[in-house]
């Protein structure tokens, strides 16, 4: 079985490329197609990688620009032959899925989320660009979902990292997806003697992922909070934490990173998140989180046994959630033995099988859903 994967753009380390580093290694041999890449972003395991980029790459400026590029994405993705391999196996949020694959081929399409800022953050996204240009983004994006539709038509089978996006694949492809969520490693997780009373976030300070209401929070319960983390809502949030309990640490590494996680007393997650990595890396160093109880969440964190949710994302309803959280008790051991079913060993023993039931089913003519390659 001969297998190539395909990845929207290689240029820095997130939630979506430890997944493509998961395809690698089930598929070591497998080349990486993607529109641009920056070897020098990127984790020196990395390195090993053979990757094809586009002819984006070629363009000056694209591998730092790349996002500007999105008109000419569909055209690069669709200009690679793909015609000698048996599986194609794409990594998917924007454009990826697209590529054409001969009639032999099976292309499975691991969806991290159809493309948001064509379809369900598309309102938000206008009103975020200036008046001038809004008609010709729209423009555009509308382009873009046509083929975004028409595209889907090439995949034939459709996995989703979460439920949250099982649904949306539902809704604008009306197609079926079976769920794998992503993973993460979890032995490099462990536990720490020294847990403090401080509560802590781990995030990138964009709208969306609101860490204001931690912020708002720490400052009303007086309760000691660390914050780690950068970006452009950084100045707004510093002046935002009146409490000297808040704490802000920067950008850690990532053994800095996953030591003070070991070392809260919860996690504070307060953004709305197709699946999120964050919660689970938590609990894999037998922390509980205290999550908004929406998206992905749902599927990672139980209430009560791992963590508690707050069900609207107010300073109140947080509020009321970490008086809860601090009447109730948490097993560190039970907490890491569920975050042990989103580990790599989990997620590639899954994906394995799906992938060599669907092969299997079209070597014998068979057209079966994605719940019925499942199934075995």
């Amino acid at each position: 079985m001969k297998v190539a994967l395909v990845h929207e753009w290689l240029t820095t380390l997130g939630g979506s490329e430890r997944v493509v580093w998961a395809f690698h290694r089930l598929f070591p041999e497998a080349p990486v197609f993607t529109s641009v890449h920056r070897k020098d972003l990127l984790p020196l395991e990395f390195h090993e990688l053979d990757v094809r980029p586009s002819f984006l790459q070629r363009i000056p400026g694209a591998t730092r620009h790349y996002q500007k590029l999105l008109p000419l994405m569909p055209l690069a993705f669709e200009q690679f032959d793909l015609s000698e391999y048996d599986v194609v196996l794409s990594s998917h949020h924007a454009c990826a899925k697209g590529v054409i694959t001969s009639p032999e081929t099976l292309h499975i399409s691991y969806v991290h989320t159809p493309m948001r800022y064509a379809w369900d953050l598309f309102h938000p996204y206008q009103q975020s660009m200036s008046p001038l240009m809004r008609p010709v983004a729209a423009m555009l994006l509308s382009q873009m979902r046509q083929w975004d539709v028409l595209s889907a038509n090439r995949v034939d089978h459709f996995l989703a990292n979460s439920k949250e996006v099982a649904k949306r694949i539902e809704k604008h492809y009306r197609r079926p997806a079976h769920v794998i969520h992503p993973p993460i490693d979890t032995g490099l997780y462990t536990r720490s003697d020294e847990v403090g009373e401080h509560y802590l976030v781990v995030s990138r300070f964009v709208p969306y992922k609101r860490v204001d209401l931690a912020i708002e929070a720490a400052n009303r319960l007086g309760v000691p909070l660390k914050v780690i983390g950068a970006g452009p809502l950084e100045s707004e949030l510093r002046k935002l934490a009146t409490s000297k309990n808040i704490t802000f640490m920067g950008h850690l590494t990532d053994e800095q990173v996953r030591q003070e996680m070991a070392r809260c007393r919860a996690l504070l997650f307060c953004s709305f998140e197709d699946f999120g990595l964050v919660p689970i890396e938590v609990q894999a160093a037998g922390r509980p989180v205290i999550a908004y109880g929406s998206g992905g969440a749902l599927e990672t964190v139980i209430d009560g046994v791992t963590g508690v949710f707050f069900r609207e994302q107010t300073v109140d309803s947080l509020c009321q959630a970490i008086r809860r959280f601090e009447t109730l008790a948490f097993e560190p051991a039970t907490i890491q033995r569920h975050a042990r079913n989103f580990d790599f060993e989990a997620f590639s023993e899954q994906l394995l099988a799906f992938v060599t039931q669907a092969h299997h089913a079209r070597g014998l003519g068979e057209v079966l859903s994605p719940s019925e390659v499942a199934r075995g």
